[in-house]
């Protein structure tokens, strides 16, 4: 065998595995916008950069027919790869969504390793008590009524940044939550002011998930890297879908001349209704 037919053939087995982890980050684990939202990009640059390019490349380099130790370099070659490989996939299932917690006037994307074993134990409820693998559960979260549990809670999240999305223990159905998240709600019409290029692909984002420009609210989305805009109905605020949207522009009009592609929506689901 050649050293263009070893890479070819590498190269052929190492674009199955990284299509079946493509597969797992696009379908299961990051539905969209979530991947973009969650970092999952770079992620997959990571898997698919080594999987894919490195290891045909090296096996092109070393192989030659008949050359002494040529098994022990390939193996060498393929234990880089799987070292790599898993390494990336433990990042992926770490940082995986797996909430979207409504807290006061925003959603917020919880990922797997902001959440610690213990707190998730106590989870108010029994199905929010695991983490989610196959994209975020929507829940509400409110701040407990007792004012030494409150203070505790804004204490604790001024001194180490973790807030009350980070507590399964003060997660409520989303619904509860949704009156007064609804308030906070703002018209699409303020959305459009921010991206008026983005007129005729919201509205047909709009018509695709069957609810009118008036019949819909915007509120953020907090993520780890980036924001997203959740769109809920007027009248009972349940999500209707995330706009790959940045709720926070710091120039709107040159966000809105960098940002023409069509939004693409994640309907979200929603745990404890």
């Amino acid at each position: 065998m050649s050293r263009w037919k070893a890479a070819l053939l590498h190269l052929c087995i190492s674009s199955v595995i990284a299509a079946i982890a493509v597969a797992l980050l696009l379908g299961v684990w990051y539905p969209p916008p979530y991947f973009q939202a969650g970092g999952g990009a770079h992620l997959l640059a990571l898997v698919v950069g080594v999987d894919v390019s490195i290891g045909p490349l090296l096996t092109f380099i070393v192989f030659k027919s008949g050359k002494r130790g040529l098994k022990l370099d390939l193996a060498v070659i393929g234990a880089l790869q799987a070292v790599a490989l898993v390494y990336g996939f433990s990042v992926m299932v770490r940082s995986r969504p797996v909430f979207l917690v409504a807290a006061v006037d925003r959603f917020v994307l919880v990922d797997a390793d902001q959440i610690h074993a213990n707190d998730l134990a106590q989870a108010s409820r029994p199905e929010w008590k695991h983490l989610s693998w196959t994209g975020p559960i929507t829940v509400g979260a409110e701040l407990p009524k007792d004012p030494v549990a409150r203070e505790k809670v804004m204490f604790t999240s001024f001194r180490t940044g973790q807030d009350i999305q980070d507590w399964p223990k003060y997660y409520v159905p989303y619904a509860a939550a949704a009156p007064a998240l609804l308030k906070r709600a703002r018209p699409v019409s303020a959305l459009l002011k921010l991206y008026p290029d983005q007129r005729d692909p919201i509205d047909r984002w709009l018509v695709r998930h069957g609810v009118s420009e008036r019949d819909a609210r915007w509120l953020p989305i907090q993520t780890r890297t980036s924001g997203l805009v959740m769109l809920v109905r007027a009248r009972d605020g349940q999500p209707i879908g995330a706009l790959p949207l940045d709720p926070w522009p710091s120039d709107a009009t040159t966000v809105a001349k960098k940002n023409k592609s069509q939004p693409s929506g994640a309907k979200p689901k929603t745990g404890g209704d």
